[in-house]
């Protein structure tokens, strides 16, 4: 066969992002501790950007957007300057990452990954910068895994609801770099707005984690948590655990009154003790932190709604020499000189614009969860509704990557704590017959009750989804099974096996 050359033309369709929309894409999902390196690595490199005085920037300051507490009573305003920001920030529908709802199946998150799984945002997208080089922050966080880091990890895949969820993460937040979590559970409980015993009983669960003692609240339970995890807390190591203070003036014939044992049990008590860490969270790295503070504000008002506000010190301040600019463009330049000087005013043109229009978006979002998640932040954490990206999207007319973006390492100050903006999504069960959609913790519930009541009639996981079919919640047995298992509750023949073994 011959081998010849030859010219085709061919009509197609392809994405191209120009380096502005990359840069603008990229400032969206930047954290605010980024952003301002960011900022200050553009500072550096165009000579026409200088940092605004305080009161000069004003123009770019979003005024606070009300939530009320009652959602019937929610009416979203067709706000003509907060709708500038799609024009340049939406991305395609090519351009989509995953959320709670896969917008071409309609699958929940549920039904694709199970109840504990969760999305990676902090991988939305990687645009470009904005001069069109890579911007590397790696240097700006150290690259060990923090115990914070590690106990959140653990924390995603322990199976609880998504409000247990909200509870242990601040647990987590609480514990110091120690390892120790000496807030007040009753006074963090009304915070949330949650049952006391809850908080507690999700403690539990997190002072399960790794490493061993971790989230304990004091020495005593630290060291007890210890030796349960190796089988060693009898009666008389609880008794010397209960007495430290002898330990520490080594009352030896006083330890052996209390713990019932003789002087050699006693040292070999000891001995172990001195085995064990009290301080579980020292093994981890405590490099370079970068301090959490929130982007928006949410303050309830003496009327009952809610204000949602940015927050004037995360944003960047940067204004273009306008003077100056002029004052260079009059002197005589070589092409190369004038190409650069036309470059740098227009990438700071464009980068105060891309600041403005972050700030807008970020705070036109945050609204729309506050309206959404409104139950949230009047009864507490366990009123939080199905929630996905999808949803907020079409209240506030734009993209589901660019809700993503904005959601992606943003914080909320609240009355009731500092949250992450996703913490907001929660998983969603689908209702038959095209029914209001469940939500997971609920499920859950019903799934706990009709166990509990079940009797010498044991159910099997076939027969829980024809009951939770009933109640109008479409669900497969598999996500029957994994919410089961996320509960402790053994299976229906282990439960039989129980049943007549105790009869």
């Amino acid at each position: 066969m011959a081998i010849s050359q030859r010219l085709d033309m061919r009509q197609g369709t392809s994405l191209v992002m120009t380096p502005q929309l990359q840069q603008a894409i990229k400032l969206l999902q930047l954290s605010n501790a980024e952003l301002a390196e960011f900022i200050e690595a553009e500072i550096e490199r165009n000579p026409l950007l200088e940092r605004a005085e305080a009161g000069e920037r004003d123009e770019y300051s979003p005024e606070a957007v009300e939530a009320p507490a009652k959602r019937e009573e929610l009416t979203l305003d067709d706000n003509s300057a907060l709708n500038e920001a799609r024009d340049d920030m939406d991305a395609s529908r090519d351009d989509l990452y995953e959320s709670g709802t896969n917008s071409d199946t309609g699958q929940t998150a549920d039904q694709m990954s199970g109840p504990s799984a969760k999305t990676d945002w902090s991988q939305a997208g990687s645009g470009g910068s904005f001069s069109g080089e890579d911007y590397d922050f790696e240097g700006s966080v150290s690259s060990e895994k923090s115990l914070h880091e590690h106990l959140h990890d653990q924390l995603a895949m322990s199976g609880l609801s998504q409000a247990d969820q909200m509870i242990g993460a601040r647990l987590v937040d609480e514990t110091d770099d120690a390892g120790y979590c000496k807030v007040d559970l009753d006074e963090l409980a009304g915070t949330l707005g949650a049952d006391p015993a809850n908080v507690e009983a999700v403690l539990s669960v997190c002072q399960g984690f790794e490493p061993t003692g971790v989230m304990a609240r004091d020495v005593q339970e630290c060291l007890a948590l210890q030796l349960r995890d190796q089988n060693r807390f009898d009666p008389a190591m609880e008794a010397l655990i209960a007495n430290l203070d002898l330990v520490a003036k080594h009352d030896i014939k006083g330890l052996c009154d209390v713990c019932g044992v003789d002087k050699e049990d006693v040292r070999d008590m000891i001995m172990e003790l001195r085995q064990l860490t009290p301080r579980p969270g020292s093994a981890f790295s405590g490099g370079t932190t970068i301090a959490v503070v929130p982007d928006v504000f949410v303050r309830e008002m003496p009327n009952g709604m809610f204000a949602v506000e940015l927050n004037s010190d995360t944003l960047p301040k940067v204004l273009m020499d306008k003077a100056y600019y002029a004052e260079v463009s009059t002197l005589p330049m070589r092409e190369k000189e004038k190409e650069f000087i036309t470059d740098c005013a227009q990438n700071a043109s464009w980068l105060i614009k891309s600041l403005d229009q972050r700030a807008r978006t970020i705070l036109k979002v945050s609204s729309e969860i506050v309206r959404q998640q409104d139950a949230f932040f009047a009864h507490g954490v366990a009123h939080l509704r199905p929630l996905n990206l999808k949803q907020v999207a079409d209240a506030i007319q734009m993209h589901e990557s660019t809700v993503s973006r904005v959601t992606s390492n943003k914080y909320m100050g609240t009355p009731r704590g500092l949250f992450e903006l996703k913490y907001f999504f929660s998983a969603a069960i689908p209702g038959t017959a095209g029914g209001d959609a469940h939500s997971a913790e609920a499920v859950r519930y019903r799934i706990k009750q009709l166990v509990d009541d079940e009797g010498q009639n044991v159910l099997s996981d076939d027969q829980i989804v024809e009951i939770l079919t009933e109640f109008g919640i479409e669900i497969a047995r598999r996500t029957v099974a994994k919410y089961r298992e996320s509960l402790n509750i053994p299976s229906s023949v282990q439960r039989r096996r129980r049943l007549k073994a105790s009869a």
